[in-house]
């Protein structure tokens, strides 16, 4: 059932360690911006830094060969346990991360409590946290680099924080976010010992050695379900959803819900840990990862129907829609986990172009109950237009990422699970699709209230940021080949391990 790992190091791709240009920048960035501390300084040169990161990024893309399932770039520093390496999967979660930061330095602030100087600092050092996760092949350096991720949200949030509410929602966040995270960390420390075991008590937690000596048994099952829910809470997957809606509601408007849900590095996670790791507990487990995955999607729809906030409706649609992603990945099947990847994409892009169009009509009206909002067409008329195009591209039309990645996802679903569960799926996608446009409909093309707050027009900015990431999903989904070509070696690389 295993597949050994295989790997191309740099120097046989390129002329510099690129991936370490590629962790250090947003690092270094970081440094500086906070030195600058000036406003006008300090937000050019987080904006100039981020966008000189996706760029080495698309760089990175043209260096290795898609068509090989090995890992490559592959780069080591045996004294700090340093081992990184690239594949299409982990370069379309990196590309999204760089974009997704570089949006949010576009973003700027709701609420400024703190320097821009020390917000842009803390944005780049999620950043580097991000990417950190997302080159490392190392699973304490994940930890490692995940910790310092969930330190910047924290600290965003914390300066953010104003009232009693927020402040039990930051708490909440804490908790769970700190429970995931040492369900994590005892998962590698399993694996850490399952390795010390086998090489007399030398201990190792690079992905390579680990899996020569893949745990059996009931180490391997503990090992799962450590890894495995240690990433469900932050990805977040129903019923590990609990500290979403409240961040959602009372966190900061964009910027941290972006950070912890809009690049699904749970999800990368499973599929470069927990998959080749704990083979023979996936495939034992996968069907009941797959049916409360299932519960998930229904569930949370109908509690994405109830909600009058539409902050809270977005985080329930997060979970809805992460269900069918865990989905595409424990279909264990080439075609689920390229479309998981893709939907992963589109997913993070549209969401969080919805989280900052929220943000925009906060800064208008101070409120985002639907009952309080109406007529928004009529005075934003473009951010409503992008609001409607980021929701019908997490349900998956035509023309959007979303479409040919559920249908990969669903094609992967029938041929593994049959038509009923399949057919289940669908039917959660279009609840989604109801409750999306729902909400469209409330606050967008309503009925202006009598009384109602003059809202502004919108500010050229807001035109950047939503244009971009309406850009970006267009292009996707209309351009779609290229993102399969990149990912299909490396997602058939993790699927034969389970070919039966």
């Amino acid at each position: 059932m295993n597949t050994a790992l295989t790997e191309i190091l740099w120097t046989q791709q390129a002329g510099l360690p690129l991936l370490l240009v590629v962790q250090l920048l947003p690092l270094f960035g970081a440094a500086l911006v906070f030195a600058l501390r000036q406003r006008s300084t300090a937000a050019l040169a987080a904006k100039c830094l981020a966008l000189a990161e996706l760029l080495l990024l698309i760089f990175v893309v043209g260096r290795i060969d898609p068509t090989l399932p090995a890992l490559q770039l592959a780069e080591r520093f045996a004294p700090l346990a340093w081992h990184v390496a690239v594949d299409g999967i982990s370069l379309v979660f990196l590309l999204l991360a760089a974009l997704l930061t570089l949006l949010m330095t576009l973003y700027g602030m709701s609420r400024s409590r703190i320097s821009p100087g020390l917000l842009f600092s803390v944005l780049l050092l999620a950043e580097g946290g991000l990417v950190g996760m997302l080159l490392t092949l190392n699973l304490a350096w994940f930890a490692a680099f995940s910790a310092l991720e969930l330190w910047a949200v924290v600290f965003l949030l914390r300066h953010w924080a104003a009232s009693r509410v927020e402040a039990q929602a930051l708490a909440r966040f804490v908790q769970y976010q700190a429970f995931g995270w040492a369900l994590f960390a005892a998962g590698c420390v399993v694996l850490g010992w399952g390795h010390a075991e086998a090489h007399a008590g030398r201990w190792s937690f690079d992905l390579f050695d680990l899996q020569q000596t893949l745990p059996v048994g009931k180490f391997q099952t503990a090992a799962f379900y450590l890894l495995f829910y240690g990433l469900a809470v932050r990805t977040p997957l129903f019923p590990l959803h609990g500290w979403l809606p409240n961040m959602a509601q009372h966190g900061l408007i964009a910027v941290a819900p972006a950070l912890m849900v809009g690049v699904k590095v749970g999800i990368y996670g499973m599929l470069r840990f927990v998959l080749p790791l704990t083979p023979t507990a996936v495939a034992y487990w996968q069907p009941y990862v797959v049916g409360f995955a299932m519960a998930g999607i229904f569930f949370t729809a109908a509690l994405a129907f109830q909600q009058s906030d539409l902050r809270r409706l977005l985080a329930f649609a997060v979970v809805s829609h992460t269900s069918l992603l865990v989905i595409g990945v424990f279909s264990l099947h080439e075609s689920g986990i390229q479309g998981a990847v893709l939907l992963a994409a589109n997913f993070g892009l549209a969401v969080t172009g919805m989280w900052f169009i929220v943000g925009f009509v906060f800064r208008r009206t101070g409120t985002t109950e639907l009952h309080e909002l109406s007529g928004l067409f009529e005075r934003i008329p473009f951010l409503a237009i992008a609001f409607l195009g980021c929701g019908l591209a997490i349900v998956g039309m035509p023309g959007t990422p979303g479409f040919d990645a559920a249908h990969l996802v669903l094609e992967a679903a029938i041929d593994n699970f049959g038509a009923l569960p399949t057919v289940a799926a669908a039917l959660g996608n279009v609840a989604a699709a109801g409750f999306l446009l729902w909400a469209f409909q409330r606050a967008f093309l309503s009925q202006r209230q009598a009384g109602a707050v003059e809202v502004e027009h919108t500010q050229p900015m807001e035109y950047v940021v939503c244009g971009i990431a309406l850009l970006a999903l267009l292009l996707i989904g209309f351009f779609a080949e290229p993102w399969l070509y990149l990912t299909e070696a490396a997602s058939k690389a993790i699927a034969a391990s389970f070919v039966r």
